[in-house]
């Protein structure tokens, strides 16, 4: 007998609170970074070609491991198997580790909504202010603490109340603004004769220009990074998301949607970034990513469309604000369901234990920018503070190794057809089409033809095409492969 467990009242509300979680920073500052880096439209449709092939394979996984064992990432893997628990340890030491600095950048973009809705958005544009900022010893620890408490109260109230409610009104109003600011920067007349125009051609024309081979690698290996921290996979949210999942409901069409939701997303934020940093900075703006790009560069594009940009300034901050609102919230709850399950304690005590835990965490990291200051090596020669050293660890290394033990335990051990099931448990088709492969049999002059069914593609990538994938990403994370 099962036991009773929460769950999201629809489809659209499972859809929308997934979504949230897919839509989040790394959509904002890393996919326009590296689009614009890696060749533009090459960059897209090598993405798109991961997100229908790998990024479908993985999302249906993980949700239909959380559908089936209705337990969340720290218990569900062992529940498939006894000996995969470790598989769940570590899909729920990525987002404990990824929720404290979260909601410290959370608390960035809190304070720069703050400076443009006060109409402060050319100070905020003044070199040395971020820095200014994220350096100091009491600011910033007050807005990660405001953000923090904003995302421990919405997973105090549940799933219902709390994360489907809040997903239902802030997903359609983040949408609303990014294709408002998406089209806004279409029509920019930037400086040395540059248009927003220009840029969105930069961003969706294919570059080969000096590309070789190697190149062509780094660029999938860059599109399949980025589809990790796109649609939240091998963090455990997918799996605790889908342990809410109803087994009444479509579970390969909601997959479908989320998946359609945050490509969609992920390109306009390329659309509402690239052509207006192109406009007022050009090539050199389009260089910048992660906080250069979100507290840098663009603040320096509002400041240059003169009395506009507090305004546009505005919006935008309040935009990224819902993402990272919407994917703070998922990386609790994947934490706080996760401690539910294995130690049986209420959704009240798990929530403020992990809540406490995150915030001193924060802290910590807040003040690696000040009186804890150090510099970390990583690889490829590069250095860190505090901050950059946890979402190294986390999204570098556990998360790669997550998929890799996920796809391992599926595609071999309990073997594809338990996901398979699941997933077409109500009579759903799994695709509704393949792919056929003819050729000609010369010695018999005979056509010959194969039909490849979506549930043998599935099983060939879960099996073959994603571990190797997997290996080079994790190889290519230690800087052991360039």
């Amino acid at each position: 007998m099962k036991e009773n467990r929460n769950s999201f009242s629809s489809s659209i509300g499972f859809v929308l609170a997934a979504a949230g979680s897919a839509v989040g920073l790394g959509n904002i500052w890393r996919f326009p970074y590296l689009a614009a880096k890696d060749g533009g439209g090459l960059f897209l449709a090598v993405y798109i070609i991961l997100a229908l092939t790998f990024g479908f394979t993985m999302l249906v996984t993980e949700v239909a491991i959380g559908r089936k064992t209705k337990q969340s990432a720290l218990t569900a893997y062992g529940k498939l198997h006894k000996r995969s628990g470790w598989i769940g340890g570590f899909a729920t030491l990525v987002p404990f580790m990824i929720l404290p600095y979260y909601c410290i950048i959370g608390g960035w973009v809190l304070k720069y909504c703050v400076a443009f809705i006060s109409g402060q958005g050319t100070t905020a544009a003044s070199d040395g202010y971020f820095t200014g900022f994220i350096t100091g010893y009491h600011e910033p620890i007050i807005y990660t603490v405001i953000f923090l408490a904003v995302v421990a109260a919405v997973i105090y109230m549940g799933v219902n109340k709390g994360i489907e409610n809040i997903s239902k009104i802030l997903m359609p109003l983040l949408l609303v603004f990014v294709i408002a600011i998406a089209v806004f920067s279409m029509t920019i007349q930037g400086s040395e004769g540059r248009t927003g125009m220009d840029g969105f051609v930069k961003y969706v024309v294919p570059s080969f220009e000096g590309k070789g081979f190697s190149d062509v690698f780094t660029v999938i290996l860059d599109a399949m990074g980025q589809l990790f921290y796109s649609i939240s996979v091998a963090m455990g949210i997918m799996v605790t998301y889908g342990s809410y999942f109803k087994d009444d409901s479509n579970l390969m069409k909601s997959v479908s949607r989320i998946e359609i939701f945050d490509t969609a997303v992920a390109f306009l934020a390329g659309v509402m970034i690239i052509p207006a940093v192109f406009a007022f900075l050009g090539d050199e703006g389009l260089q910048s990513a992660g906080p250069g790009l979100m507290f840098i560069a663009l603040p320096r594009v509002f400041e240059a469309m003169g009395p506009l940009g507090n305004i546009v300034g505005a919006a935008f901050f309040i935009m990224v604000f819902f993402a990272a609102l919407t994917s703070a919230i998922s990386i609790l709850e994947a934490v706080v369901s996760s401690i539910m399950d294995k130690f049986k304690w209420t959704r009240r005590k798990s929530t403020i234990v992990e809540s406490v835990i995150a915030l001193v965490l924060g802290v910590l990291i807040c003040l690696g920018y000040n009186v804890m200051y150090f510099e970390c090596p990583l690889p490829g020669g590069k250095t860190g503070q505090l901050l950059d050293l946890f979402d190294y660890v986390s999204n570098n290394i556990f998360m790669p190794v997550v998929a890799i033990g996920t796809c391992i335990l599926i595609g071999w051990i309990v073997k594809p057809k338990v996901v398979i099931d699941e997933a077409t448990k109500n009579g759903e088709k799994f695709a509704k089409r393949g792919i056929t492969l003819g050729w000609v049999n010369h010695a018999k002059d005979k056509e010959k033809k194969i039909e490849l069914s979506r549930e043998s593609l599935y099983v060939v990538m879960i099996r073959y095409i994603a571990p190797v994938l997997l290996f080079a990403l994790l190889l290519g994370s230690l800087g052991i492969i360039k």
